[in-house]
């Protein structure tokens, strides 16, 4: 409806700029017919006084008309651009709206999938289910020590003046209600459950709990360098959907366990944009947003098999980085 007025509006302010320059036009033609009379000139035409002084004002009249069309032609273009470019946001906001609602039925149609596939699961036999997650969870501890122990060999020496200084601020959360669920490092989750970060008692990021098919936005402007999906490769149990982008600062950040990925690999974002929707992909042991910080020249993006051909996924890529290119998120978001 907005922009339906808007179109009229425009169309409007049109008219009326087109009857301002058919005025003007009109005046100039009179202005012609008329010639370019001298004072001298003017006094000979005209026998008293009076009769000259009624010429000069009649002069002045015209002249004081066009100028006055003239400026209102020009308030009139100055209101068209305005309304144009009023027209022309509400169209991007239009445009931005559909690309959610789009985004949200796929995190719905999502959802219904999976409680379709939980209801088969618990159709079988609790022992065979059981049978089921420890695999799951043996071939993940495989694929993480895998991929630690590469990391592990990446020769990275950190230049501290490359990046901001720790307890600075410089992004925002990516998520609007802020649960912490897991932090980084040495946390009492890692420390129990070690085989899960390839047998290093630490984890590489933060977990952020929240509902399926939350909004996930860019904490900072950046670059998309790649986007993932883990779970095309069956077998696979990692990241899930991820996203990672660079940011000019120097470091790098990681959005893990998507249902829905927003954004594709070279967009520009804006802080606030939004570029994914939380999800349950991956490993992972309920809906929640993985949040890893990465010194941007220090990560690279790989293929499973380039890491090591036994694992079990492949083609499927993934962010790597050095011990040292892993920063504590917390040093660079605001107090919660």
């Amino acid at each position: 409806m907005e922009i339906n007025k808007l179109i009229l509006e425009i169309s409007r302010t049109e008219s009326d700029i087109d009857k301002n320059k058919d005025a003007i036009a009109e005046i100039i033609r009179a202005q012609y017919k008329a010639g370019d009379v001298s004072l001298v000139e003017l006094l000979l035409q005209n026998e008293n006084f009076s009769d000259l002084l009624g010429m000069i004002e009649a002069h002045e009249s015209v002249q004081n008309s066009m100028a006055m069309k003239v400026n209102e032609l020009t308030s009139l273009h100055k209101l068209l651009d305005e309304k144009k470019e009023a027209s022309t946001k509400k169209r991007g906001d239009l445009v931005s709206l559909q690309n959610q609602y789009k985004d949200q039925n796929t995190v719905l149609s999502n959802n219904h999938k999976e409680r379709s596939s939980l209801l088969e699961v618990t159709k079988s036999e609790e022992k065979n289910y059981q049978r089921l997650l420890a695999e799951k969870q043996e071939a993940k501890e495989q694929i993480i020590k895998e991929l630690r122990d590469f990391e592990a060999k990446i020769q990275f020496i950190l230049d501290p003046n490359t990046i901001p200084g720790r307890g600075t601020a410089v992004f925002a959360w990516p998520l609007k209600n802020v649960i912490i669920t897991q932090y980084f490092g040495g946390t009492e989750f890692a420390k129990r459950n070690s085989g899960a970060y390839g047998g290093r008692a630490y984890h590489p990021g933060i977990d952020l709990g929240t509902a399926r098919g939350t909004t996930i936005y860019a904490p900072l402007a950046g670059t998309v360098r790649a986007t993932g999906n883990t779970d095309l490769v069956p077998g696979c149990y990692s990241w899930g959907k991820w996203t990672l982008i660079d940011h000019a600062n120097g470091l790098s950040t990681l959005y893990a366990h998507q249902d829905v990925i927003s954004v594709s690999p070279g967009q520009k974002v804006n802080t606030g944009d939004v570029i994914g929707y939380t999800g349950n992909t991956g490993f992972s042991t309920g809906p929640h947003l993985h949040f890893t910080v990465y010194v941007t020249k220090g990560v690279s993006v790989r293929q499973f098999n380039e890491i090591k051909t036994v694992t079990s996924c492949g083609p499927a890529s993934t962010p790597v980085a050095a011990t040292e290119a892993y920063m504590d998120p917390m040093d660079y978001l605001p107090p919660v």
